[in-house]
């Protein structure tokens, strides 16, 4: 990492890399401010002689987090979900005294050339899912950088913050299956990520009551995306694949998008075909008919995303820690009335 930072002088990070400790022990070992090993400051001091490195007031408070920024990596920055669990790091930052620099991959170009820059600038890192190249992850690992990573899967030497997604994902498919319904049709993409271990857990419950688990229909996880899945998953042409009785969507704006094409297509959800989702979003809880889903604590999510960071910032724990966060099947209407259910 250290060659990112060529022509600007050394960087407080490039002395921790050199020295292989923590900024913030970089930060306590020049300003005497708490208890360092006197090998651990012999190496601080020898890597400070070796790199040039000169503090400046702005180097301490990027090492201590007292005024420089956090950075956090987003896919996107429109719809519920990303809000929701942007609010709750937002929230948790500011309580700490940190602000935060945004980084929202869609539509950019050189995503990683932007995400190696964003880690020059900052204390310390959120990657959420999939939006940065597991080398470029290893890269910022390697330079020492705190770094946690959000609804992604654990990489070794991480702290990871997560939904549990798989028991969920049985739970919901057994629920559809007590209904009755034997032909599926799943809607989102597969994002080797929170999706696909959403994805896992349908498969297996579908493998295990012989029915052969469908693939994924590619769709961007907007209403947008949802209401095109629908229209090819429900468009019924002749003489082409049988109408899914369920369809078993990736979050819950691709389940109302599937909703509005059911609708456009004079099918009756759920008395034609069942639609679930994904995180119950407020809107899931409005619409008609309200969708059965999983809920996720999306605000949740974000806070101790924030606190596993600082935690790591201030030094407060070198070994990286991982948290699945539960998640909780809604039943409502939008998968029909369950015979169970039933008086």
């Amino acid at each position: 990492m250290s060659n990112s930072y060529e022509g600007q002088g050394a960087t407080i990070y490039e002395v921790a890399q050199r020295a292989g400790v923590s900024i913030a022990t970089v930060s306590r070992a020049l300003r005497n401010t708490g208890p360092v090993a006197a090998g651990t400051r012999e190496k601080v001091l020898r890597a400070v002689e070796e790199l040039g490195f000169t503090p400046s007031r702005l180097g301490v408070s990027l090492a201590q987090g007292r005024h420089a920024a956090n950075g956090i990596v987003f896919p996107d920055l429109s719809g519920p979900y990303f809000a929701e669990v942007l609010l709750g790091y937002e929230e948790v930052a500011s309580e700490l005294g940190r602000s935060v620099l945004i980084l929202s991959t869609r539509g950019r170009a050189a995503v990683q050339d932007l995400v190696r820059d964003l880690v020059g600038r900052v204390d310390g890192m959120v990657i959420f899912g999939r939006t940065v190249e597991d080398a470029v992850v290893d890269e910022i690992i390697r330079s020492r950088t705190p770094l946690v990573l959000l609804a992604r899967d654990p990489v070794e030497r991480a702290d990871a913050v997560c939904s549990e997604n798989t028991a969920s994902a049985e739970a919901l498919t057994t629920h559809l299956l007590g209904h009755g319904y034997s032909t599926f049709a799943l809607a989102g993409d597969d994002d080797r990520g929170d999706v696909t271990q959403r994805w896992t857990g349908v498969r297996r419950v579908l493998s295990g009551h012989g029915i052969r688990p469908p693939e994924p229909l590619s769709c961007e996880l907007t209403v947008e995306g949802g209401y095109a899945a629908g229209r090819t998953l429900l468009g019924g042409k002749p003489g082409g694949a049988r109408r899914p009785e369920a369809v078993i969507c990736a979050d819950d704006q691709v389940a109302l998008g599937v909703i509005l094409a059911a609708e456009e297509l004079g099918l009756d959800v759920p008395g034609d075909v069942a639609v679930t989702g994904w995180d119950d979003i407020m809107a899931a809880r409005h619409a008609r008919p309200a969708l059965t889903t999983v809920r996720q604590p999306m605000r949740l999510l974000g806070a101790r995303a924030a606190r596993a960071l600082d935690e790591l910032i201030k030094g407060a724990r070198t070994v990286p820690n991982s948290e699945i966060l539960p998640t909780q099947l809604i039943v409502r209407s939008s998968c029909g009335p369950h015979p169970l259910e039933e008086k």
